[in-house]
């Protein structure tokens, strides 16, 4: 159909999703088990700074969780849609309890810290066993004409855990250390594995493709054709590869705003509690009528703090750029996973989904590394004022290179093609 800017009633309920108990409950133990996961972040991008006190030994840590993504992704997006999305997340909390379990034991009895980098890369493997099933699971849970609803509280639910996290991780890694707070992550993912067995999706639409590379690659395929999903998840990447300023962190809070580690987490926080404010004025205000330059705008919203971000050496200022940071990401967050789910048909959702996580979910982690590589040679400062610059500047190429982006209307509007092309 014709993805065109139109109109749209002003009332909206903003509690609709939520009113499926399924949808409740796994939002509820996403958000313990987001919570614990960042928690891990600030204690592991504090212990193994403190421990190496080089910024490339931050960048490493985005490299040991990007590289399982990369390589397992698209074998489990053709596992989510062939097996039980709910079972594939379940296992993948096993395992990542099991790997924060192993940090701990790293951090508690001082072991070589490549140890660290050997349970992180344990996190990174069922990180991305899991992702692509938890992403493309909602569709289950709720009606698809409150999708964009449900993505929206998904969206707030895991800033509230980004908030939270992070400031529970500083405190704890302060008063008792990060062995404590690695415990506390294996049992939040322990929370989420209890209440997955009460939730029942829908029956997914399972794929018939017999298993092969060409299987594995046609959610590329897919996601190729599609210049709305293509554009959005382009642009985000490309934003969070450049602009990937809280990688590092550590350095700002100890060597140019001095704050320790109280000040980190309340800094690590910060894009959490702006994304958090902007996730409900988007529950309170009418639907977007005109998608496609909000998310234009707000990816510029989101390079122009990272630039004030960069230059600052005041610490309220530089809470006030990451708070305005994180309510921009959060406005693209919410298109880009809209448009994701509502224009891909269900049976390719596991697969689109890995496309996501190869491209959005380690751009987190290679934009560490980047930043991590270049802060060793240029200092943070200028890297950070880089990435800031190069997102403006991607913003103007993805407006100019995709005029559907441009012209994408209301979210509400989106449906799947009727039929996915044969591959090329």
């Amino acid at each position: 159909m014709d993805h065109q800017e139109g109109k749209h009633p002003a009332k909206q309920d903003p509690f609709a999703s939520l009113r499926n108990a399924g949808f409740a409950l796994y939002l509820v133990g996403s958000l313990v088990s987001n919570a614990g996961n960042q928690m891990r972040v600030v204690a592991v991008g504090w212990e193994v700074y403190e421990r190496t006190q080089t910024a490339l030994g931050l960048g490493l840590i985005g490299l040991t969780l990007a590289l399982p993504v990369l390589l397992l992704a698209l074998p489990a997006g053709a596992a989510a849609d062939r097996y039980p999305r709910k079972r594939l997340i379940q296992i993948a909390q096993i395992g990542l309890a099991a790997s924060g379990a192993g940090l701990a034991w790293v951090s508690y009895t001082g072991a070589p810290v490549a140890l660290t980098y050997l349970f992180l890369l344990g996190t990174g493997i069922f990180r991305a066993i899991g992702w692509p099933a938890s992403q493309a699971i909602v569709t289950g849970l709720v009606p698809t004409r409150v999708f964009a609803n449900a993505t929206m509280w998904r969206s707030v639910a895991y800033q509230i855990a980004s908030t939270l996290g992070p400031l529970a991780g500083g405190f704890l890694v302060a008063w008792h250390g990060p062995a404590t707070v690695y415990i506390t992550d294996a049992a939040s993912s322990l929370v989420l594995l209890g209440c997955l067995f009460f939730v029942i999706p829908t029956p997914q639409a399972r794929s018939t493709e017999k298993k092969s590379w060409r299987s594995l690659i046609e959610g590329a395929r897919f996601v190729r054709r599609q210049p709305v999903i293509l554009s959005t998840i382009t642009l985000d990447m490309v934003a969070v590869l450049f602009g990937g300023a809280t990688a590092l962190l550590p350095i700002y809070a100890t060597d140019v705003l001095g704050v320790g580690a109280e000040g980190f987490g309340w800094m690590r926080a910060m894009p959490s509690l702006g994304a958090i404010a902007m996730g409900l004025s988007l529950a309170l205000l009418p639907p977007m009528r005109y998608a496609g330059r909000t998310l234009l705008l707000a990816v510029v919203a989101f390079g122009v703090s990272t630039i004030v971000f960069g230059l600052s050496t005041s610490f309220p200022l530089s809470l006030v750029a990451l708070f305005c940071l994180g309510a921009a990401d959060n406005i693209s967050v919410v298109v880009r996973s809209t448009v994701l789910q509502l224009l891909t048909p269900d049976e390719m959702r596991g697969r689109v989904a890995a496309v996501n996580a190869v491209f959005i979910g380690t751009s987190n982690e290679i934009g560490e590394l980047e930043s991590g590589t270049v802060a060793s040679v240029i200092g943070a400062v200028p890297t950070v004022v880089f990435g800031g610059v190069m997102t403006l500047l991607t913003v103007g190429a993805a407006a100019w290179i995709w005029p559907p982006l441009r012209r994408l209307g209301a979210l509400e509007d989106l449906e799947p093609p009727e039929t996915v092309p044969a591959p090329a």
